[in-house]
């Protein structure tokens, strides 16, 4: 008797992969850029304000720059896709036997048999869309983009870009001189930097503690080469 598989709902698991790598993307760098033009204001200047306005502006700058980014990323990844796909259904056209022995080729490495492969080969090869769809997954090593990705992506990198980068900068609206705005934005950023380092750890699989100390290692080593440079120069 067959078993009819019914999927009451779609599989979603690379669309919520893609937007977990937008957000860490965006937040990590959100935390980390920020709060380390904070601190090297902080080491220069002697007005709060000063630090927050040049903050706030680098946020937005920040925000939609990387926004961008993510936006050419994910459309250069379906112009290639589109590129690959039509330079796979040209050769199918044009050079069908050299495409069916490639065909042949990755089923031997799978290590069907002969006979196996003869029919695998020809079943495969009876439909140009079929065809190339195999084409593009197994020789290749493609998977077809989700054309609305691109504007997800700008749109989450962007939205966790400026999240990230505001906690650091709240520290000043609360405090009255730069050097004390530093004192609690390190701690607040710093713990944030370690939870969030922990977390993107846990889901991806690394080791979470090593993972939040790496993460909140750079945000305090980026922020303390910005704050020695602006000591200097001021000098």
């Amino acid at each position: 008797m067959v078993h009819a598989h019914a999927h009451p709902h779609p599989e979603e698991h690379l669309a919520s992969s893609a937007m977990l790598q937008d957000i860490v993307i965006g937040l990590s760098d959100g935390l980390t850029v920020p709060f380390a033009l904070a601190a090297g204001l902080s080491g220069a200047v002697a007005s709060s304000n000063l630090v927050i306005t040049a903050g706030l502006a680098e946020i937005v700058a920040g925000s939609i720059a990387m926004g961008l980014g993510g936006y050419l990323a994910g459309r250069t990844e379906v112009d290639h896709y589109q590129a690959e796909l039509a330079r796979e259904y040209r050769e199918v056209r044009e050079v069908p036997a050299v495409e069916r022995a490639e065909v042949e080729d990755l089923l031997a490495e799978i290590g069907l048999s002969e006979n196996t492969r003869k029919l695998a080969v020809a079943e495969l090869t009876a439909d140009p869309d079929q065809w190339v769809r195999f084409m593009m997954k197994y020789e290749l090593g493609l998977e077809q983009p989700d054309p609305k990705q691109a504007p997800k992506s700008a749109a989450t990198i962007s939205i966790a870009y400026a999240a990230g980068g505001l906690i650091p900068l709240s520290a000043y609206v609360f405090t009255s001189t730069p050097n004390q705005g530093l004192f609690w934005s390190a701690i607040i950023t710093l713990l944030c930097l370690l939870l969030f380092g922990y977390l993107k750890s846990r889901l991806t699989g690394q080791p979470p503690i090593s993972g939040a100390f790496k993460m909140a290692g750079i945000g305090a080593l980026a922020a303390a080469a910005a704050f020695g440079v602006a000591k200097l120069i001021s000098l």
